[in-house]
This record gives C-alpha cells, sequence and structure tokens, in this order.
C-alpha cells in the first residue's frame, strides 16, 4: 500500500492511467470468468513462507505454502495461479478460526480459483496450501536435469513459470517476501534468494535449510536449487560509500566445474562496484550467488541474488576464447543491472518489460566501458541495436510498449524490440539531451520506487519532472509506444544564395510490405553534420521540415546521423549517397555503421543501385574496427543463400575473397582479441557463405584435429568461437563416418559450449543419406531440449535439405513440440524463417491452422515469418540483380 500511494503522489496528473485507487476496483467472485491476462485487483499477496521437500534424486516434489493475502472486499473466492499442482488442502486462516476451500485449476495458462465454504470478510488472513508435483523435464518450473551421473532441481521463474511449483500470485507488480525451508539430500548445496542461516538434520539422510527472509519480490524472480553443486567461495565485496555491509560472493557449478568459474567471479566485485557508482545506490540484497545451471532454457536470468546462468555462457575457463568471453561479459552485466533495474523496482505488468530490460541492456556497455575502455563495448552496442531495425521494420512488429492481455502472449514480448530498441531509443535521448540532464533523473526514479513497482506513466512523469524537459518524455513516448522504424529523407536545396535541407519522416517500409501509409511522425532528436565541420541539431516533430544550414557554401555532403546515435534510418539520392561514400573513411565507427544500416534499407526498399551497395561493402572492408567490416556479413549471408544461383558463386567467392582474404592473413596468429575474433568471424563466413576451399579445409581439418577424428586428439586445435562453423565444414565434407564419430564425442566431452555447437553442425548436414540418424538424435535422450532446438532450426536454414526437414516436421510436429523447452514453443512458426516461396508460405499456414494449438502464444511468430519470407520474395529481382553487380 505504501508503493500504491507514492506512486499516486508522483503521478497525480496521470491517475487514469496509472489506476491508483484500489478502492475502484472490486474482487472476484465466485460468477466471475477466469482472467486470461492481469488477476483482478483487490486481492494481494503480502507475504509467503514456503516449505519444500526438494530431492532431485525423485521424481516429484512436495510441502506446503502459507501466504498471508490483504483483501479489500469480502469475497467468497479469489483468483491466483497454479500449474499442474496436485494440491491436497486448502484453508483460508483467520484470527480465530480455518474455513476450508477448494482449490482448481481453470486454466491451460496457469490460472487457478480457490473457493471457501463461507464468504471472507475484507481484511488480512492466510492461506495455506499442502501439494505436490513432479519435476519439470522440459526446462520450465521447476525442472529437473542429470549430467554426468548426478541429479539437479532448478527453478526457472521467470516470466510465468513459478506457478508450475509454487501456488500463488504470480505477476510482476504482486511483491511479497517470502521465507522459504528446504528438506534436501544431506550435503547437498541449497540456493535461495536470501542467505542461508539454518541447516539441521531432518531425518535419515535429510537436511532441513532455512533461508532468511528476502526483501519484498514478485515471483518471477524466485530462486530454488539442490543438488551435488561445487562451491566455490570468494571474499566478500567490500562496504564502500553507499553500501555499509560487505556482500558475500559465492559460485555454483555442478560437480567438477566450480574450478571454471573463475573468470566470472574475478570480475563480479568491479562490475558491481561500478553500477553502484553510477547509480549512486546499493547493490540492494544481502549477498550474491553466481548459478550455472547445468541446463536453463535461457542465457541467464536475474533471480534476485541468484543469479542463475545456462553454464555455457559462463564456465568458459581461465584463459576464454574472445568471443566467448565478450559474451560473458555482456551477459554478466546485463544481470547485474537487473538487481536494480526490475529486482529493486519492478515493472507492474508484462506491457512495461521494457524499464527493466531496456534498461539493463542499454546500462550494459555503460558499465563495461568503464570496465575497459578500450574493450569496443559501444561499438557492440550500436550494432546491437541497429539489428532491432530488422525486426522493427515488419508490419508485424509490436511496440516496445503495447498491451498484453494474455497470458499466452506474455513471452512474446521478450524480443530485439524489447532489449535492443529499447537500448536504441535510451541512448539516443541520454546523447541528445545529455547525460549530466537524464541519468541523474534515472537515480531519481529508481529511488522515488525502491522496493516497490513503477510503469512507464510513473517513468515519463519522474523523468519529465526531474530533467524539466517536456521534450525528453515526449521522445520516449514516442518511440516507446509507437512500432516502426523512422526513416528521414533528405533533400539539398542550394538555390538563391541558400544553403537548405528538407527532411521529410515517414515509416521506413521495405519492398512487398504491407505497412500503410497513416502519416505516422515520431519526435525524432536530429542531429546531422557536413564537410564545414558544423554539427546541428534539433528536435523533428513535423512530417515535413526545412532547416537552414549553418554553412555559406553549399556542402560536399551531408550525415543525417552524426555520431550514429539516433534510432532511424535515412536516405539521400544518389549524388549525395556517392559524395558520403567518398568521405567513408573519415567517419567515426557509429556513424559507419548507420552509414551501412541505411544503405542497405535503402537498397531493400528500392531506392539505392546494387552498384552503390556494393562499393559501401568495399569500403566497409577497408575500415579499422571489427563491427564495421562485419556489419554487411548477414546481409551479403541472406543474399547469397535466397537469391544468387549457382552461376553467380565464382563471382561471389572472388568478391569474398578479394575483400576478405587480406584480412584473415592479417590476423591469423594475433594476440590482440578483437583481430581474433575478426580472423573468427571471417573464416566462418568464407567457409560458410562464400564456400572457400582454403577455409573450409583449414576449418574441417581443425575440427578433426580437436575431436580426434583418424588421429590423437588436439584439444588446442580449435577454440570455442570456431567450434560451430569448423564442426559444420566437417560434418558437410567428411561423409558418415565423421558424424558417427561427432554423435560420439558428443558423449565423452564435458564441454557445454561443444555441445550446443555440435547440434548446431549436425543439423546443417547436407547429405541426404544422414537425414533419418539426424531426425532420429533430435528428438532422441542424447539431445537435451535447447540442443534439440538448435538442431531443428540450423536443418532448416540449410538449403541443399530444406524440404525434406520440413516435410519431417511436418509428419511429427507433436513430438517436436514436446521435445524443445516450454517457454520456445511459441516461437515454432520461426524455424520457417529461411524460407522464400509461396508454397512454403502456404505449407506453413496450413500447419498452424491445424496444429497451432499445440504451440500457445504462437500467433506473433507465425504473423512475422509470414511477412518475413514475402519480403524475401519481393526482394527476389533486387536479390539477382547483385549477381549482375559482382
Amino acid at each position: 500500500m505504501k508503493t500504491l500511494i507514492l506512486r499516486c503522489l508522483l503521478a497525480l496528473p496521470l491517475l487514469v492511467l496509472a489506476g491508483c485507487n484500489p478502492a475502484e476496483n472490486s474482487t472476484a467472485t465466485a460468477g466471475s470468468k477466469a482472467p486470461a491476462g492481469k488477476l483482478p485487483e483487490g486481492v494481494r499477496p503480502q507475504a509467503y513462507r514456503l516449505d519444500l521437500l526438494l530431492d532431485p534424486r525423485r521424481d516429484d516434489f512436495s510441502g506446503t505454502v502459507e501466504i498471508d493475502i490483504q483483501l479489500d472486499k469480502a469475497a467468497e473466492q479469489i483468483w491466483l495461479h497454479g500449474k499442474n499442482l496436485r494440491v491436497s488442502e486448502a484453508t483460508a486462516i483467520l484470527a480465530k478460526r480455518e474455513i476450508p476451500a477448494e482449490y482448481k485449476e481453470v486454466l491451460d495458462s496457469g490460472v487457478a480459483a480457490v473457493k471457501f465454504t463461507e464468504a471472507l470478510p475484507a481484511g488480512e488472513f492466510t492461506l495455506r496450501l499442502a501439494y505436490s508435483a513432479p519435476f519439470d523435464r522440459n526446462l520450465a518450473g521447476l525442472f529437473k536435469v542429470e549430467e554426468q551421473g548426478s541429479a539437479y532441481a532448478l527453478a526457472k521463474s521467470e516470466s510465468i513459470q513459478a506457478r508450475k511449483y509454487l501456488p500463488g500470485f504470480d505477476e510482476p507488480g504482486l511483491k511479497a517476501t517470502f521465507d522459504i525451508g528446504l528438506t534436501v539430500p544431506a550435503g547437498y548445496a541449497a540456493i535461495g534468494n536470501g542467505p542461508e542461516i539454518e541447516r539441521e538434520a531432518a531425518g535419515e539422510g535429510l537436511e532441513k535449510v532455512t533461508f532468511a527472509t528476502t526483501r519484498p519480490m514478485p515471483t518471477y524472480l524466485l530462486s530454488l536449487a539442490v543438488g551435488p553443486f561445487d562451491i566455490v567461495e570468494r571474499p566478500a565485496i567490500p562496504a564502500n560509500e553507499f553500501r555499509s555491509e560487505p556482500i558475500p560472493l559465492r559460485g555454483f557449478a555442478r560437480r567438477g566445474r566450480g574450478g571454471d568459474m573463475n573468470y566470472i567471479l574475478d570480475i563480479t566485485p568491479r562490475l558491481v562496484e561500478i553500477f553502484e557508482r553510477e547509480l549512486r545506490r546499493p547493490y540492494p540484497f544481502e549477498k550474491l550467488d553466481i548459478i550455472a545451471a547445468p541446463q536453463w532454457p535461457s542465457g541467464a536470468t536475474e533471480l534476485s541474488a541468484a543469479i542463475t546462468y545456462r553454464e555455457q555462457r559462463i564456465l568458459v575457463g581461465d584463459n576464454p576464447a574472445p568471443g566467448a568471453r565478450l559474451s560473458l561479459l555482456g551477459v554478466h552485466a546485463h544481470e547485474i543491472a537487473h538487481m536494480w533495474f526490475g529486482n529493486l523496482v519492478t515493472p507492474p505488468w508484462w506491457d512495461d518489460l521494457w524499464l527493466k530490460e531496456g534498461f539493463a541492456t542499454w546500462g550494459t556497455p555503460l558499465a563495461l566501458t568503464l570496465f575497459e575502455p578500450e574493450g569496443g563495448h559501444d561499438l557492440n552496442a550500436a550494432t546491437r541495436a541497429i539489428s532491432a531495425m530488422q525486426l522493427d521494420s515488419l508490419a508485424s512488429t509490436r511496440a516496445i510498449r503495447e498491451p498484453i492481455s494474455d497470458n499466452n502472449n506474455i513471452r512474446n514480448a521478450y524480443d530485439a524490440i524489447t532489449y535492443s530498441k529499447s537500448l536504441g531509443v535510451i541512448h539516443m535521448v541520454d546523447r541528445y539531451f545529455g547525460a549530466e540532464r537524464f541519468r541523474p533523473a534515472l537515480g531519481r526514479y529508481i529511488e522515488a520506487f525502491a522496493e516497490g513497482e513503477a510503469d512507464s506513466p510513473d517513468f515519463y512523469q519522474v523523468i519529465g519532472e526531474e530533467t524539466k524537459t517536456p521534450e525528453l518524455t515526449e521522445t520516449f513516448r514516442s518511440f516507446v509506444e509507437q512500432k516502426g522504424v523512422p526513416q528521414l529523407a533528405f533533400a539539398l536545396d542550394c538555390d538563391a544564395g541558400k544553403t537548405r535541407l528538407q527532411i521529410r519522416q515517414s515509416r521506413y517500409k521495405p519492398l512487398g510490405s504491407p505497412i500503410e501509409d497513416t502519416g505516422q511522425k515520431w519526435s525524432i532528436p536530429l542531429c546531422l553534420r557536413t564537410d564545414s565541420g558544423s554539427e546541428q541539431c534539433l528536435m523533428l516533430t513535423e512530417a515535413q521540415r526545412s532547416l537552414e544550414l549553418a554553412s555559406e557554401q553549399c556542402p560536399q555532403w551531408i550525415l543525417p546521423n552524426a555520431q550514429g546515435s539516433g534510432y532511424y534510418r535515412w536516405t539521400l539520392n544518389e549524388a549525395q549517397w556517392q559524395a558520403l561514400l567518398a568521405q567513408f573513411a573519415g567517419f567515426g565507427p557509429t556513424e559507419q555503421l548507420s552509414i551501412i544500416d541505411s544503405a542497405f534499407a535503402a537498397f531493400e526498399a528500392g531506392g539505392l543501385p546494387e552498384s552503390t551497395l556494393l562499393q559501401l561493402v568495399r569500403q566497409s572492408a577497408a575500415a579499422d574496427k571489427r563491427q564495421v567490416v562485419t556489419a554487411p556479413l548477414r546481409h551479403l549471408q541472406k543474399y547469397r543463400r535466397n537469391y544468387l544461383g549457382g552461376e553467380n558463386q565464382p563471382a561471389f567467392l572472388q568478391f569474398a575473397q578479394d575483400l576478405y582474404q587480406p584480412l584473415l592473413q592479417q590476423t591469423a596468429g594475433s594476440g590482440d582479441s578483437e583481430k581474433q575474433l575478426l580472423h573468427s568471424e571471417l573464416l566462418e563466413f568464407m567457409a560458410l557463405t562464400a564456400g572457400d576451399p582454403a577455409a573450409r579445409k583449414q576449418l574441417a581439418g581443425r575440427a578433426m584435429a580437436f575431436t580426434g577424428f583418424k588421429q590423437e586428439r588436439n584439444k588446442e586445435a580449435l577454440d570455442s568461437d570456431l567450434y560451430e562453423a569448423a564442426l559444420t565444414v566437417a560434418v558437410q565434407d567428411s561423409g558418415d563416418e565423421f558424424l558417427q564419430h561427432l554423435i560420439g564425442v558428443r558423449g565423452e566431452l564435458d564441454d557445454p559450449l561443444f555441445e550446443s555447437a555440435s547440434a548446431n553442425a549436425i543439423g546443417r548436414s547436407d547429405n541426404a543419406g544422414q537425414l533419418e540418424r539426424i531426425h532420429q538424435l533430435a528428438l532422441s535422450e542424447q539431445l537435451g531440449a535447447r540442443e534439440a532446438f538448435g538442431l531443428i532450426a540450423n536443418s532448416l536454414a540449410e538449403p541443399a535439405l530444406q524440404q525434406q526437414h520440413w516435410q519431417w516436421l511436418r509428419q511429427n510436429f507433436p513430438q517436436v513440440v514436446d521435445k524443445i523447452p516450454e517457454q520456445w514453443r511459441r516461437h515454432t512458426p520461426a524455424f520457417a524463417r529461411a524460407f522464400c516461396d509461396a508454397d512454403q508460405l502456404g505449407e506453413v499456414q496450413q500447419l498452424f491452422a491445424e496444429q497451432g494449438k499445440l504451440a500457445p502464444g504462437y500467433q506473433r511468430s507465425l504473423a512475422q515469418t509470414e511477412e518475413q519470407i514475402q519480403l524475401c520474395m519481393a526482394l527476389r529481382e533486387r536479390g539477382r540483380g547483385l549477381g549482375g553487380a559482382l
């Protein structure tokens, strides 16, 4: 209630949007319809007391939960969440008596009703539930995995998976404290959100572990993990000017792998310190555990004070490959940022997911640039923000903030729009209005809503009041609440002795797009510069605007996105493009990235000649920074796969060799991590996209040496950055014998990165004789759920056997859905995103019309897949034209 009152005071002009008066909302009655999305207001948890028997050697778990609940109005029934739970007892406990209740699960999404034998009065009561459930075996809820002969149990709570092991209020805005006790096998590690405060005998071979009471938190951040983990104790993170107490720091990895956690534990104290100093707010929890989960459906999850990672992301040894190290730094900084953005301040519902994921994504490069200033993290962030424009160019995309009314659509918000577009928009605002104005306001926002919840109107209100800059909040609104990428068309007018620039904004629309021209506008912070050296900035709010340039002479060139920090695309006439490309080497790397993205976007919209595009690719290959050199590669891969036939292969190969062979030679054997990573990325492109024989031979040889194929195994022959590329080439070029060898090696090497990469490589086989073996493997126990998904996705992206794999998928769709991670099932239409054919499009539509019910929430992914196939077909003529221009 304290948080609710605070929100009302801060957001007084926005009461209608924020819904700050709980008395206006009625509690559900016995006749109410089960809520498909948000639970009715008026029923709010205050505290949980959870007591579970959690033994991963068993097939199920059991226990009790008591939930202290505030009830605003008298009711005979309340709604909460629970999925596939066997509830044996349900009782409401009031001050002087107990009232029996009936628990019943109503919706497949996990909505349950608790009906009491008599109406409960308004006020506080305790709901006590005794229950049991089987461990999930598909990486959802409280799941069990077995690795190297040991069993582990872990809870994947985000987004709405906690309801699979905990009857309760599984919404981000319904925060409460947790007191947790776990009965576990004696000697097993037990992990929770609070520090372990007691461990005592609990019967033969068992111990009761009790954890300290947590701060108020939502269920999606709940951590439970039990198993024979290695525990790596580290010195506590020292107190500082923002925090009076040290932070105990520990790492957890499955048995025998604790030594591989040194790198992530080494960097953790410094990253925590950076966030504390930049936000001027202390780390908000009593301890910090870093858990390497033997299996985990996502890359990582920011469980409060118990950050949990898929072990492939962080078990990298003491000397990780450059790409693996970069990945670890990025994911770890992101999850630490969440301790403030999402955990301390939580969005009340999933339509405001950007307030945690967007700001954690934006905070990552800021922290890493302070951690290592020359690490190129600003360029990695710019590349990521630009990548969001690909999805944001679809008519079927979503806005950053968009209403979510159905539980089955929640996971659809976890996409590049929420993460990477938010990153680009926040970065644009920060750069345009200035860190000295924006960041203190951000700290005030965290302070205002600490321990509570905040939505977008709350955020706009605080930021606007603190900065006293209406344009800042209006920029956020226009980019957060509208979908699509702005495109700015620039036309230079140097007549009549004046230099004017005509600017027109519209929504970017590629060839074949169903996007309609509705006059959509944004408030765009726009900065441009010319050869005069001056930079001009303005807030573009009109559909069209004429800008008088500061230069007295007609400029030779115009750069429409100075510093490359704007989240928009732009286009020029051909003469202005040529003038700009002539100066390409003189621009900063983020500006070069903006030029590359806008040029490919213009080409795909039908507005840039093939020859100009290839000229730009040649310019990028001579750039100083890895991110600029490699920026065109994903486009070239798409064009090569979909549009250039066999007759174009020699020309494409020659084009690639001319550009990238010198770079491969220059970077070979370099001790510089950026050059090593550039070498790996180019070698993969040359082998798999360009089909360069020398690159393929090198990679296949390294894969065979690393796996010990017909020779003694050399573990130094291949680093993890090239696992997938090298194994793919070896699978394609070395016949059945190597495939069988690789499948056998998978069971022998205890290397999580290798397991994932080898599954993807097997999927890319181009040998029709191997189809049956690959399909059997995909659904077998030899592959985990994530690896099966990767194998199938890669098989359908490989042109050679695409149709055969597709027919198998159609015939075995129920088994495939059952095999892959539950939270990924809604993405199954994306298996077809490499298609570029009308007949295939029809088959995709038919499959999901008949069997889409097996993948709840699939509609968004299907709409995007349909549109991507249609856009691919529309670009066919332009794509083929590249062959003649090579």
